[in-house]
């Protein structure tokens, strides 16, 4: 695998793992357009090269949001163990924990027509459109809620939207902020959640493919690559978060929804042309 290639793409997952605008999309979009087929035939090669994405992604989300991660954690366990009540930030722990149990169970039970849906590229296309209009449409309702009054029916109406980007080209960040949206988060609370709700799930499949990779071992060529790709979608994960974060406390969503409906209708144009 060339080692430009591993990072472009490595940079096109960190930013849009958590930029609500597709890192799925992108990571299929970016091949196809430019004619690369550095994997052949190797599925099991290409989820391999998937798990190193995501696990930089993971660790640069994780590195940002660690002083969250560390005291909902905490918040969360210490009751167990000491046997008082629990607070504030520990019910918000567990929440984020169950906000993953609806992606969790769609990947279960539909992963391979997942799969193969994946590499529909008209799919992609018109999901960016549709679910970009969805994030058009809730981020101009009002907000007013913030993180600290997030509750289990919240974490299970945010969980659903974050099942639905398991359709490529839904955005993980966009579908989730969006339905953060629709029940009244603040811009910068809904973002924060959607990241921090993201970690479990990107984590555990990661995990699971990771054993497949742990079995079948890396081709020797390859290692070079996957280095390069998982420290560029760490480096540029981090800085996603951080600028989003930053960007939504007097901003809104609006180009990233003008993003997603241009690069959208884009790729339909392409795809009808007699050419391509």
């Amino acid at each position: 695998m060339p080692i430009l290639h591993a990072l472009v793409l490595g940079i096109a997952q960190g930013l849009s793992e958590f930029l609500p605008i597709s890192s799925s999309a992108h990571l299929e979009l970016i091949p196809w357009l430019f004619g690369w087929d550095d994997f052949g035939d190797d599925a099991a090669l290409e989820n391999a090269f998937d798990v190193a994405l995501h696990l930089g992604t993971t660790i640069g989300a994780a590195a940002y949001l660690w002083p969250d991660i560390r005291r909902y954690t905490i918040a969360g366990l210490k009751p167990i163990f000491t046997h008082t009540p629990m607070g504030c930030d520990g019910r918000i722990g567990w929440f984020i924990l169950l906000s993953a149990v609806p992606a969790a169970l769609l990947a279960l039970l539909f992963e391979d027509a997942l799969l193969e849906i994946a590499e529909t590229i008209w799919v992609i296309g018109v999901m960016l459109i549709v679910f970009g209009l969805v994030l058009w449409f809730c981020d101009r309702l009002p907000g007013r809620r913030t993180t600290e009054e997030f509750r289990w029916n919240d974490a299970l109406v945010m969980g659903a939207g974050q099942a639905i980007s398991l359709i490529p080209g839904a955005s993980r960040s966009g579908t989730t902020i969006s339905a953060g949206r629709l029940v009244r988060f603040d811009r910068p609370s809904a973002a924060r959640l959607a990241f921090l709700m993201s970690l479990p799930i990107i984590a555990g499949a990661g995990l699971v493919r990771g054993i497949d990779l742990v079995r079948d071992g890396l081709p020797g060529d390859m290692v070079g690559g996957f280095i390069v790709g998982a420290l560029a979608s760490a480096i540029t994960g981090w800085l996603a978060v951080w600028g989003t974060l930053k960007w939504v406390r007097t901003r809104s969503f609006t180009p990233f929804v003008i993003y997603r409906v241009v690069l959208g209708v884009a790729v339909l144009v392409v795809l009808a042309t007699p050419y391509r």
